[in-house]
């Protein structure tokens, strides 16, 4: 494999514990996430890693910053095209609990998924064209990450947990970049 991506889902928050829909709400890490940053940082230790960018979003740059720190490089940059997708009416609630209608209506004030993946995909093959052959590690979120990766190619891999890591291979946005 040439340059490789890690998409790295951001650590745990006490929204994220509770169950709660944080979308664009800055919702800083707690405790958990933090262990699962540091931990995401040791996983990433040994594979010689160019950078670090991340959403602007707290949550993120923590989690970019302690992983960086883990693999020894600077925290890297911020891109807005990595932010969580924007839920609406839906943002802060526990819809676990929820009717199916019920999640329905909330998602029609939520930004459509194909809005996000697009904004996925442009983040990405903006770092892959920056920064050409580099190992880049990118902390982004949950939605943002799997609807991109469904977007490269029906990844079927469903929400990264907090703290997961995932590699690609950094070709595979090549044919995006074409496009």
């Amino acid at each position: 494999m040439g340059a490789k991506l890690a998409l790295v889902r951001h650590g745990e928050t006490e929204w994220n514990a509770q169950g709660r829909l944080q979308g664009q709400t800055d919702i800083g890490l707690n405790d958990v996430g933090r262990q699962q940053a540091r931990a995401a940082g040791r996983e990433l230790a040994s594979g010689g890693w160019s950078l670090v960018a991340c959403s602007p979003l707290g949550r993120a740059v923590e989690t970019a910053a302690l992983i960086a720190a883990g693999v020894g490089l600077p925290a890297g940059g911020t891109d807005p095209d990595l932010m969580e997708r924007h839920y609406g009416e839906g943002e802060g609630r526990m819809v676990a609990h929820l009717p199916r209608r019920d999640i329905d209506e909330l998602l029609l004030t939520a930004e459509p998924e194909q809005q996000v993946a697009e904004r996925g995909l442009r983040a990405l093959v903006r770092l892959v064209r920056r920064y050409p052959g580099a190992n880049i590690i990118v902390v982004a979120h949950g939605t943002l990450i799997r609807l991109t990766l469904d977007a490269l190619g029906g990844s079927g891999h469903g929400l990264p947990g907090n703290g997961e890591v995932i590699e690609i291979d950094a070709g595979l946005l090549s044919d995006v970049a074409a496009h």
